[in-house]
C-alpha cells in the first residue's frame, strides 16, 4: 500500500504531465494554425512567429525574433500603426484592427498586400503581450474589386437601359400624340365632310320642299290676284265701291301672303349661312313699348273683320339686344296668331318684367297645338296636323328659335287644342 507522500508525488506528476500535454497541444495549434500568428511584447518586439506567418511574410522565425513589429508594416503606415498600438495597450481588449479602413502588410521581398488583423492582449508575470492574428485578404479584395466593377457596370447598364426606356417612352408618347393628332384631324375632316354632306342634303331637301311649297302655296294667292285683277279690269263699272274694295283687299292680302312666304325663305337662307348678326344696343322700357306698339299697328292691316289686337305693355325693364331681330320675332309670332285665330277673336300682346328677365307674350284664341306636334315646332317646314288647310311655310317658329339663339333669349309655348296658344319670349334684363 502506497504511502501518502507517494500518492501526492504521483498526483503532481500526472498533473505536470497533463500540463505538459496541454502546452504541447497549444504549441501545435500555434505552429500549424492556418492564419499568421505574431506575438509581441509591450515594446513591440516580436517574441514568437508561427509557421503560417513565415509563409505569409517570407521571413524565417529566427529572422524576426527580437525585431520590432513594424518590420511587417509598410513604411507609409508605420507611424499610424505605432499610435494605434499605443492606444490599444492603454485600453487592451480583443478587437479587430483597422475598423472602417484598409490595412496593409509588407513581405520580406517588399510586396505589400492587404490584411485583416485581430488583436488579443494577455499578461504574464506582470508584463503585457499582444497576439496578432493576421489573414491575407488579397483574394477577397480582388473579388470585392471584381464585384464593385461588376456592380458599377451593372449600374451603367441599368442607367443606360433606364435612359433608353425613357427615350423609348418619349418616342412612343410622341408617336402616340402624332397618331392622336392625326386621328383627331381625320375625325375633324370626317365630321366636316359629314356636316358638309348633311348641309348639302338639307339644302337639297330645302330646295325640294321649296318647290313643293311654292307650287302649292303660290298657286292660290296668284290665282286670287289674277281673278280679282281680271274682274276689276272687266267690270270697271262695278255697282258699288264696296265690291271694288273687296277685290282690292283680296289682291293686297294675297300679295302680302306671298311676301311673307318669300321673307321666310330669305330669313332661313341668311340664318343658315350665318349672315344674320346680332348687333346689340341698349333698349330702354319706353323704346320697348314703342317697338311693340309699332309691330301691333303694322299687323292690324292683316286682321279680318271681327278680330282685334289688345296691347298691354307696362314694363320698366331695360335690355340689350338687336332691335331688328326682336321686331322680326314679334312680327312672326303675331302673324302666326292672326293666321290661326278664328273669327271674332282677340290676340293679346303682353309685356312684363322681373329682376332677371323681360317677357313678351303673344296669346291667341285659335286652333291650338296638340302635344305630339309640340315636339316638332322648331323643325323646318313642320306643319301641325290641324293646320294643313291654312296657308303657311312651316318656317315661322323655326326662324323664331334661330333668332332667339342669336340674341340669347328663350321661348316658352303653352297650348291646348281648340282653345288657343300663348308664345312667350324671355330676354335677360340689365
Amino acid at each position: 500500500m502506497q504511502s501518502k507522500p507517494l500518492k501526492m508525488i504521483v498526483a503532481q506528476t500526472n498533473k505536470l504531465r497533463n500540463g505538459v500535454a496541454k502546452i504541447h497541444q497549444f504549441g501545435l495549434v500555434f505552429r500549424y494554425a492556418t492564419v499568421g500568428i505574431v506575438v509581441s511584447d509591450s515594446q513591440r518586439n516580436i517574441i514568437n512567429f508561427n509557421n503560417f506567418a513565415e509563409t505569409l511574410f517570407g521571413y524565417g522565425k529566427e529572422e524576426v525574433l527580437g525585431k520590432k513589429f513594424e518590420i511587417l508594416v509598410p513604411l507609409e503606415y508605420r507611424v499610424r500603426h505605432i499610435k494605434d498600438r499605443e492606444e490599444f495597450l492603454a485600453h487592451p481588449e480583443p478587437r479587430i484592427m483597422g475598423n472602417g479602413r484598409d490595412l496593409f502588410a509588407i513581405k520580406k521581398d517588399g510586396t505589400i498586400f492587404p490584411v485583416e488583423i485581430s488583436l488579443s492582449p494577455y499578461s504574464l508575470d506582470g508584463e503585457k503581450f499582444v497576439i496578432a492574428f493576421i489573414v491575407d485578404i488579397t483574394q477577397r479584395k480582388k473579388e470585392e474589386a471584381i464585384f464593385i466593377q461588376q456592380k458599377t457596370e451593372l449600374e451603367k447598364v441599368t442607367n443606360e437601359v433606364t435612359r433608353l426606356n425613357a427615350q423609348l417612352e418619349q418616342q412612343v408618347d410622341a408617336r402616340t400624340r402624332m397618331l392622336q393628332e392625326a386621328l383627331a384631324e381625320l375625325e375633324k375632316s370626317r365630321e366636316e365632310l359629314s356636316m358638309s354632306l348633311e348641309n348639302e342634303k338639307q339644302m337639297s331637301e330645302l330646295k325640294s320642299k321649296f318647290v313643293t311649297l311654292a307650287s302649292h302655296e303660290f298657286r292660290t294667292p296668284l290665282s286670287t290676284i289674277l281673278s280679282s285683277a281680271f274682274l276689276l279690269e272687266k267690270y270697271n263699272d262695278l255697282p258699288s265701291q264696296e265690291q271694288r274694295m273687296k277685290h282690292i283687299h283680296r289682291i293686297k292680302s294675297s300679295v302680302l301672303g306671298l311676301k311673307n312666304i318669300l321673307d321666310d325663305f330669305l330669313s332661313v337662307g341668311k340664318l343658315e349661312e350665318g349672315k344674320v348678326k346680332n348687333i346689340e344696343q341698349e333698349i330702354h322700357s319706353s323704346e320697348i313699348y314703342s317697338l311693340v306698339e309699332e309691330v301691333t299697328e303694322s299687323m292690324e292691316q292683316l286682321l279680318k273683320p271681327g278680330r282685334h289686337i289688345v296691347f298691354d305693355c307696362h314694363s320698366n325693364a331695360n335690355i340689350r339686344t338687336d332691335t331688328d331681330i326682336l321686331k322680326n320675332i314679334i312680327i312672326n309670332l303675331v302673324s302666326n296668331a292672326i293666321k290661326f285665330s278664328g273669327d271674332n277673336s282677340i290676340i293679346n300682346i303682353i309685356c312684363a318684367a322681373d329682376e332677371k328677365e323681360l317677357s313678351i307674350t303673344v296669346k291667341d284664341q285659335g286652333i291650338g297645338i296638340s302635344e305630339e306636334d309640340m315636339k316638332h315646332l322648331s323643325e323646318r317646314f313642320f306643319r301641325a296636323t290641324n293646320a294643313a288647310n291654312i296657308q303657311g311655310t312651316g318656317l315661322g317658329l323655326h326662324i323664331v328659335y334661330k333668332y332667339l339663339e342669336l340674341i340669347h333669349g328663350r321661348l316658352e309655348i303653352h297650348s291646348k287644342l281648340n282653345e288657343g296658344s300663348s308664345f312667350t319670349i324671355y330676354l335677360p334684363t340689365l
